[in-house]
């Protein structure tokens, strides 16, 4: 799904490169301090470069000893080559360690596995001797790019390591012809040197803590320093050049045009073709990232992908515009940044931007056949919320800030004499997440789909079986029901004073949510939230030797952000309880501020006490009122 992650720089690539002076204090809390590194760019007017990487990281405890001790610098073999100048340990008693030639080993890079078209991708691997804390790690090496990833451009994207760095230099050696642009958030420009044809632009970056990364946040790079370098002047250029790098020639393939004639043939709309188009290549065109030369930014052809029946997401772009050409229905590539980085530099290039998607202007929406579980007209969540460049025009658009999402539950358990129960759970949900959940159903094996069971059960605490059923699982939209019925073990001590939880739902729920968002006591970092609108109502069926002796109180809390209500009752001449909580988001878009965390925190908090609510009863032992039945 990424398009080129694979051309980030060896500062986002290799674990811990940061390095500084031997003055610097190190904070041995931190695994690792960069105490002094130097990146030196020379390139050429073709977009071909020589990086000159020279580096000193400390270690500073154990922890560190595993981040630092082997270096991996990452490289594609028919494009590029790494030489490594220099590489050694100074150990804690200050003496020296060389890495010998064994220990420098190029392997095939993880995520080209299993795949005979990645061969082309390498990491070499440099693994550092007497490594301890104390220790210093140097490294020297040159990586040389001989072709271009984009003929005539160069880029480079330089997020921090997140580890204390002292004396970053980041030097970019041009020709005079070829102005460079920088958007640099956190990094210190360097007034340029123009000289003998070639211009000289450096970057210095120095801080020396980086504050925890809280649970749920965006990606630092959206709200936090980063560098972005790039010859493109525009994101208006960079559409164009990518635009000229996609263009296929087998995009009227007579193959392609008879399979999209064929599945659409009972379709009558632009909409309906477009979404059976999109159902094929979800369905049938696997992800498999390929990076086999400039594969990492130019897609293959349409008719290769349809024959081998795998691409990664510019292949499955290319091959879904030439089925949406074939009917008619227009479309464009749009590019964006995946994952959890929300944001894009002022200046472009690729290393933020790692996804292509697909446009359809005529619809106004976008689609991603690389998320098998998304249904058209919904974007995976790492989509949502993200400027795109749209390439046909070369403008930056925006997809879509939020999307609905419902969930409706009803808990039904009926509780035995010794304590135990048995349960129905019906959930219906509703939105992007019903396709997710479908999809993930589909390919389950029975021990997987058991271990599912028996996860939703212990993530609220109950022990016990079940079987499930569902709705059809081969609908590609449309709401997902499924329905689990079981018994639960233990349930409730009889004998004593007891509580029952007031559970209203299983996993995913509003106590799911609520875990979430008070998962952290204040925010100081853009975090994720999604719009969901839950109901869930329980039932629980009380034998006659349980009495009721305290009830939790209803709730009603609202605030910008947040509509929510429970109420409890129960009814001592059937012995039932029943339990409702209904609630809704009112989110803008898929990211929060602190500011928005700090409003919404009180009425999530009177949440977390509504979902930790018990009842709390008093039953008699079995035994004992078998005995009392029995007597004269």
């Amino acid at each position: 799904m990424r398009l080129s992650l694979l051309v980030l720089t060896t500062a986002g690539w290799l674990a811990g490169i940061h390095a500084a002076s031997a003055g610097v204090t190190a904070k041995l809390d931190e695994p690792y301090t960069n105490e002094g590194e130097t990146q030196t760019f020379t390139a050429n007017a073709d977009g071909s470069y020589a990086k000159l990487d020279s580096m000193t990281l400390r270690v500073n405890n154990e922890a560190g000893v595993e981040r630092v001790a082997q270096q991996y610098v990452w490289f594609n073999r028919s494009m590029a080559d790494v030489q490594v100048l220099e590489a050694y340990t100074v150990s804690a008693d200050g003496k020296r360690h060389d890495v010998q030639p064994e220990q420098i080993r190029d392997v095939q890079e993880v995520r080209s596995f299993n795949a005979p078209m990645f061969q082309d991708i390498q990491e070499k691997v440099i693994v550092f001797p007497a490594v301890e804390p104390g220790a210093r790690v140097h490294l020297t090496y040159r990586k040389t790019q001989r072709q271009p990833i984009v003929p005539g451009e160069f880029s480079d994207f330089t997020p921090p390591d997140l580890a204390p760095t002292r004396n970053l230099r980041l030097i970019y050696d041009l020709p005079a012809d070829k102005p460079l642009y920088a958007d640099a958030r956190g990094f210190s420009a360097v007034t340029p040197v123009t000289r003998d044809g070639r211009t000289r632009y450096e970057f210095r970056y120095d801080k020396a803590h980086f504050d925890r990364l809280e649970r749920g946040s965006i990606a630092y790079v959206s709200y936090g320093d980063r560098l972005m370098v790039s010859t493109f002047p525009s994101y208006a250029a960079f559409a164009a050049s990518y635009r000229a790098s996609a263009a296929d020639p087998d995009t009227h393939d007579t193959a392609i045009t008879e399979l999209a004639l064929q599945l659409t043939a009972h379709d009558h709309t632009p909409r309906d073709k477009a979404k059976t188009l999109y159902d094929w290549v979800r369905r049938n065109i696997r992800y498999v990232a390929i990076y086999v030369g400039r594969g990492s930014v130019v897609p293959h052809s349409a008719s290769a992908i349809l024959a081998n029946r795998y691409g990664d997401c510019k292949d499955h772009v290319a091959l879904y515009g030439a089925l949406l050409d074939a009917v008619g229905v227009r479309n464009e590539p749009a590019l964006i940044s995946s994952g959890t980085i929300y944001t894009l530099p002022s200046v472009p290039g690729y290393g933020v931007i790692n996804h292509a998607i697909t446009w359809l202007p005529d619809l106004q929406m976008y689609a991603d056949s690389t998320a098998s579980n998304a249904e058209f007209g919904f974007l995976p969540s790492s989509d949502m919320n993200r400027p795109t460049v749209l390439t046909g025009d070369g403008v930056l658009a925006h997809t879509p800030a939020t999307a609905p999402m419902s969930r409706s539950t009803d808990l039904a358990i009926r509780i035995e004499p010794d304590g135990s129960a048995s349960f129905t759970y019906r959930l219906q949900a509703a939105g992007p997440s019903a396709e997710q959940a479908r999809a993930r159903l589909r390919t389950q094996t029975p021990a997987q789909r058991e271990e599912s069971i028996q996860a939703e059960l212990r993530n609220a605490n109950l022990r016990g079986t079940a079987t499930l059923t569902t709705s059809d699982l081969s609908a590609a939209d449309g709401p997902l029901t499924l329905t689990m019925k079981g018994t639960l073990e233990s349930l409730v001590a009889t004998g004593m004073t007891a509580s029952i939880p007031a559970l209203t739902s299983l996993s995913g729920g509003v106590a799911t949510d609520t875990r979430y968002w008070l998962g952290e006591r204040k925010r100081t970092q853009p975090f994720v939230c999604h719009n969901l609108a839950v109901h869930e109502r329980a039932r629980i069926e009380l034998p006659a030797n349980f009495n009721v002796l305290d009830m939790p109180e209803a709730q009603r809390t609202q605030d910008r952000f947040i509509d929510f209500a429970s109420q409890y009752a129960f009814d001592p001449h059937s012995n039932v309880i029943t339990m409702t909580r209904d609630g809704t988001t009112h989110f803008d878009s898929d990211v929060c501020t602190p500011e928005d965390f700090a409003r919404m925190r009180p009425a999530m908090e009177a949440i977390g006490r509504d979902v930790r609510a018990e009842v709390i009863v008093r039953s008699t032992l079995v035994e004992s009122s078998n005995v009392a039945s029995q007597a004269p």
